[in-house]
């Protein structure tokens, strides 16, 4: 009772194909076909048109030090500053 045969099923199918006849549902199938391919282009554009207005990377402030010699720097200056005078 809780499913459908095989049997339900065709009936159903009849039914629709009598109601709306198999044109009708060729033609909303096709419609529904074009929505789709239309709603991809579109987001393809849309992602296209975000990657071409997208703002370039932001830049670090022109006093920060980069890299790898920063760390040295830092290590050399705090090396000077940690030795006792003499």
């Amino acid at each position: 009772m809780g499913s459908f045969s095989i049997w339900h099923w065709l009936i159903v199918l009849l039914v629709v194909l009598l109601l709306f006849g198999s044109g009708k549902i060729s033609t909303l199938m096709g419609d529904l076909a074009t929505g789709i391919k239309s709603f991809k282009k579109n987001m393809k554009e849309e992602d296209a048109s975000l990657a071409e207005s997208a703002p370039p990377a932001a830049q670090p402030p022109a006093g920060s030090i980069q890299g790898p010699a920063a760390g040295q720097q830092g290590q050399q200056a705090h090396a000077s500053s940690s030795r006792p005078a003499a």
